[in-house]
């Protein structure tokens, strides 16, 4: 893992964003293979590994990809991939009808880049939490870069003014959320983009979610998902990858994720809407930009978790390119009680 950080972990400048994959970039990843699967002990086991990821590769992430860490939603053929993952932001916005000025819980917020797009561009007022200090570090940098305002002014979790909204960032585990925020009712409006793939206790967010929504509030999700009934050998060619990789429980369906946003009382405002072949893109550009002989080597050199990262990125383009990986959006509502 700490190869993602190393000052050679950078991308190779010689790359085009749009390329496709040469022999020269095949030939990087038969030359690394992963090693053998080390079975997880148990799910608090896997959330460590998920916390120490992030706090070492937040920084690489950042100069390979930018403010936002999720997909982008790639409409035309000229999209950046900045533009692209503003669009996915977009998207849910008009999915959710989320009303202007809206109090946004934004779980699993990164750098904080959506955020600040919420507050910025929606007046929203946004508090952000995710399970890695590092990126509470970057995202109260990067928002106190936009606001104009001295970093050393900030005081830890104080909300950041950003046009006519605002954005404050907490360090927090997203199963956690009803410790912090015992209120009912205190949300607008729960965000979760590309965060709940890794959280062991799925149910457990519905809940607390739920709980945490005014009434008529929405849950907005977007995430990653298996296809619906996959065989054995498909699992295990294009999914298990992809679970070892990124450092996943296993992956739900999007029928599952319905299910349980019905049984803990919620009602579908938006249904899922797949957009994996808009999305599938985002892997094509994330493979080229890793094309670093020296990255590689020192990712193997570190031990099999930075391999098992960098080949998940060419199993997230094989998953979805075979079908059996998945990209959707939905939108919940909490009703109104009787």
């Amino acid at each position: 893992m700490n190869a993602l950080i190393s000052p050679i972990s950078v991308a190779n400048p010689m790359m085009n964003e749009h390329q496709d994959p040469s022999s020269a970039e095949l030939n990087l990843a038969k030359q690394y293979p992963t090693p053998p699967l080390e079975p997880v002990t148990s799910f608090a086991a896997l959330k460590g590994r998920i916390r120490h990821h992030y706090e070492l590769a937040s920084e690489y992430y950042y100069s390979l990809w930018g403010e936002h860490l999720h997909h982008g939603y790639f409409l035309d053929a000229a999209d950046t991939k900045e533009r692209a993952q503003t669009r996915l932001v977009e998207l849910l916005l008009d999915r959710a009808r989320l009303e202007k000025g809206s109090n946004v819980l934004d779980v699993g917020c990164g750098m904080g880049g959506t955020s600040r797009y919420l507050a910025k561009h929606h007046g929203c007022n946004v508090t952000g939490v995710t399970i890695s200090g590092k990126q509470v570090e970057m995202a109260v940098r990067l928002t106190m870069d936009e606001a104009g305002v001295d970093v050393t002014t900030n005081v830890a979790g104080d909300p950041i003014k950003l046009a006519s909204g605002s954005a404050r960032f907490l360090e927090l585990d997203a199963e956690e959320l009803s410790q912090h925020f015992p209120e009912p009712g205190t949300f607008d409006c729960v965000w979760i983009s590309e965060a709940m793939s890794h959280l062991p206790e799925k149910k457990l967010f519905f809940q607390n979610a739920a709980r945490l929504l005014t009434t008529n509030g929405k849950l907005v999700i977007a995430d990653w998902f298996k296809a619906e009934n996959l065989t054995l050998d498909q699992f295990e060619a294009d999914i298990k990858p992809i679970e070892d990789g990124m450092l996943l429980p296993p992956l739900c369906t999007q029928t599952q994720y319905t299910q349980l946003g019905k049984e803990v009382g919620l009602q579908v405002f938006s249904e899922s809407l797949d957009i994996s072949s808009d999305v599938a893109k985002t892997w094509d550009i994330s493979w080229s930009l890793i094309q670093s002989p020296a990255l590689w080597a020192f990712a193997f050199s570190q031990g099999r978790d930075g391999i098992a990262f960098l080949q998940a990125f060419r199993a997230m383009r094989r998953g979805y390119a075979n079908g059996a990986f998945r990209y959707a959006v939905m939108v919940f509502q909490k009703p109104v009680k009787d």
